[in-house]
């Protein structure tokens, strides 16, 4: 399996739901360093997994859309817990869907995975891994 990972950041305030959280209860800020990957099995006619530029343009106006934001006040995130995971999964979501619009180009076609990794910290992470 081929892969390359293009990376980018976001900074966002959120809150959370539950016990489970403890303080995070509380509106925090968060920044992730996100790493998005795509796989395949065989590269394309150009010895590539995706062009590598279209790849980077599109994870940025993925998280464009929630870098600098209260996801609390977004509503498409109205009662929902925007955990690390749940971020990861969306992101992914969005980037399978580009691929099928023919976004990331033609030769992008061939991506079976898609991998999106989310940074809290040095040390904790959280990733969503998918077919398309």
């Amino acid at each position: 399996m081929f892969s390359i990972t293009v990376r980018d950041h976001m900074m966002v305030a959120h809150s959370f739901r539950g016990e489970v959280f403890g303080p995070a209860q509380r509106l925090h800020g968060a920044t992730f360093v996100v790493d998005a990957t795509f796989r395949r099995q065989e590269l394309d006619d150009d010895n590539i997994v995706v062009d590598i530029g279209l790849a980077t343009t599109e994870l940025g106006k993925v998280i464009d859309e929630f870098n600098y934001r209260n996801l609390d006040d977004e509503e498409q995130f109205h009662q929902v817990n925007t955990s690390t995971e749940y971020l990861a999964k969306v992101i992914a979501d969005r980037l399978v869907e580009a691929i099928h619009a023919g976004t990331l180009g033609e030769g992008a076609r061939g991506i079976r995975e898609v991998v999106v990794t989310l940074h809290e910290s040095h040390i904790a992470w959280a990733s969503y891994e998918r077919s398309v």
